[in-house]
């Protein structure tokens, strides 16, 4: 009885711990990144080229782990048919989604930014009717309300909006949507089951090609007429292992843990990031509007994760139910996850 218990707390104890873990790294990669970008010390405000800088580091990164040390695995059954028609695909969004993500912070605080990435299941479900994937129902129109009314609300409350900063955001956030919609039509409807390593391993590469073509056109002569901004060598391999460190997070969570708590745990980021902010970044001044927006918002997020779950049980499919999250998130770089 002892050991059972031993046990038990043993196993109640290492899921508390991933979840910690999680929520530190993605929290953490969120202010890591937004200190890159808005530091005078570093004066790097470069956001494609640090994002591209992180992709050419998972790439690397996931080489030498799976064919080199082979320490991790990848799933098989990868086509060249399968990357361009699908693949390909995914790794543009991520890489569009990373990228405006990302250039946001250089116009809005962190917490307004994470106010605004609430919206994501009004674009995820609007594109999901628009490629048949989801059916519009009463109860969904009113959650979307509800969470578009609480964005409205947070928006309203938000002492220095920047429009510049909002179009990037929400470009951000279509772009995130559309690659769960491309997950959901390239990947799952094909029967490939991707693991985060496999999929940072075949996406990473096609987003990093996606993200340099801008950036040779965009910032790669304002980086070189700037000669004075400093990137420690230590500070990028921290930023880009941070990255990479967040979506094996995730992968842990998953394992050991449902979706529904994956889901909570994400909300806890959220509010988590949003009060940080205030307290670390002199750009962030928090209203009552504001965080009455936001708890609305959640409020309607809260509903919309536990309608899909219910749906998917529904569906007679628990174990889809179980790991039904997406495996590369937006936050691990923008953070967007």
């Amino acid at each position: 009885m002892a050991d059972r218990l031993r046990a038990l707390f043993k196993g109640e104890a290492l899921t508390y711990a991933y979840l910690l873990l999680y929520i530190a790294l993605s929290s953490g990669q969120i202010f890591f990144n937004k200190w890159v970008l808005s530091s005078k010390e570093i004066n790097f405000p470069y956001p494609l080229g640090l994002t591209l800088l992180h992709m050419v580091f998972s790439s690397v990164l996931c080489f030498f782990l799976t064919k080199v040390f082979k320490i991790m695995k990848i799933e098989e059954g990868m086509t060249v048919e399968i990357y361009v028609s699908s693949v390909m695909p995914i790794g543009a969004m991520f890489a569009m989604t990373l990228w405006l993500g990302n250039t946001a912070y250089m116009y809005i605080s962190v917490a307004f930014a994470q106010m605004l990435k609430a919206i994501m299941p009004v674009a995820v479900f609007i594109l999901g009717v628009a490629a048949g994937l989801e059916v519009m129902s009463c109860r969904m129109l009113l959650i979307m309300s509800v969470i578009s009314l609480g964005v409205l609300v947070a928006s309203y409350g938000e002492i220095n909006i920047s429009w510049i900063g909002v179009v990037y955001q929400m470009g951000g956030v279509v772009g995130e949507a559309l690659r769960l919609i491309f997950m959901e039509i390239f990947v799952k409807r094909k029967g490939l089951k991707l693991n985060p390593i496999s999929l940072m391993y075949y996406v990473s590469p096609c987003s990093a090609l996606c993200l340099l073509i801008p950036w040779i056109f965009l910032e790669k002569t304002k980086m070189e007429e700037n000669s004075s901004w400093n990137f420690p060598l230590l500070v990028l391999t921290l930023n880009s292992l941070c990255t990479f460190a967040l979506n094996l997070s995730v992968f842990l969570v998953i394992t050991h843990t449902s979706a529904l708590t994956i889901r909570v745990a994400g909300v806890v980021k959220d509010w988590v990031v949003v009060l940080l902010s205030a307290l670390l970044f002199a750009d962030t001044k928090l209203t009552i509007i504001n965080l009455v927006g936001y708890g609305i918002a959640i409020a309607g997020v809260a509903a919309y994760n536990n309608h899909k779950l219910k749906k998917e049980v529904s569906r007679g499919n628990p174990e889809e139910a179980e790991s039904s999250q997406p495996t590369l998130t937006a936050a691990s770089s923008d953070s967007n996850k």
